[in-house]
């Protein structure tokens, strides 16, 4: 490991954290907006539902690691809620087994350190029209999937006390979310990912953790080192 020691932020999820490091997105935003003060680091997983990411969670954060991230921000839940087709291979997981891996999943999360942070993104919404025309009439994915598998992950951690951040509905109150927001329909565009960045960052700002993990109260590396850079940008 390469030092000095930074607090880690570990974005773990399906695809839509796999690809946040590409194509404007939030988790290469965030990595932009904490250098030199937090090290971002991936944990994505395309076509992962929460019923895989249980069981690798404690390979992912082992209990006894000799240091635990300060903050984790998850996401599973849109590939939960596609439509079971029988006969078809689907990631589908039922309402009920979603929502209780997503509860194991925070109380391992926050069983880590007295100092770990959670942060469970919803599910975000999804454009009907657009998923069609990228994967045809038989796609099983949905905004009425998506909305029902976000109100089950905001009801859950509003019981667990774990910050959630509803993307279903903030990413709607776009006028243009249908056209601006997604790829294909499901996975984000940088319009989208802008969304989600700016929602972690005022989570951050208003949660009363000690330490605070917003990013300007969390101090830069080595200023000072070079007269051109004395403010550690």
């Amino acid at each position: 490991m390469v030092g000095p020691r930074r607090p880690q932020f570990v974005l773990f999820g399906s695809s839509i954290v796999k690809q946040s490091f590409g194509n404007g997105g939030w988790g290469a935003i965030l990595a932009d907006t904490y250098a030199r003060k937090a090290d971002i680091m991936l944990r994505g997983y395309g076509g992962w539902n929460s019923r895989n990411a249980l069981q690798i969670i404690d390979q992912v954060f082992p209990k006894d690691a000799a240091v635990q991230p300060s903050l984790v921000i998850t996401y599973f839940g849109g590939n939960d809620s596609v439509k079971l087709i029988p006969s078809k291979f689907s990631p589908h997981v039922p309402l009920p087994e979603f929502i209780e891996n997503m509860r194991k999943i925070a109380i391992h999360l926050k069983s880590l350190s007295e100092k770990t942070r959670v942060i469970f993104l919803s599910v975000p919404p999804a454009n009907d029209e657009m998923i069609i025309q990228n994967y045809g009439e038989g796609a099983a994915r949905s905004n009425e999937g998506a909305r029902i598998y976000s109100e089950a992950t905001l009801k859950l951690c509003q019981e667990l006390e774990v910050k959630a951040i509803d993307l279903w509905t903030i990413m709607q109150q776009k006028d243009d979310w249908l056209t601006t927001c997604f790829t294909d329909g499901i996975h984000l565009a940088s319009e989208g990912s802008k969304i989600v960045a700016n929602e972690i960052m005022r989570v951050l700002e208003v949660a009363e953790w000690e330490p605070s993990l917003h990013w300007k109260v969390l101090p830069s590396e080595f200023v000072g080192i070079s007269p051109f850079d004395s403010e550690g940008n």
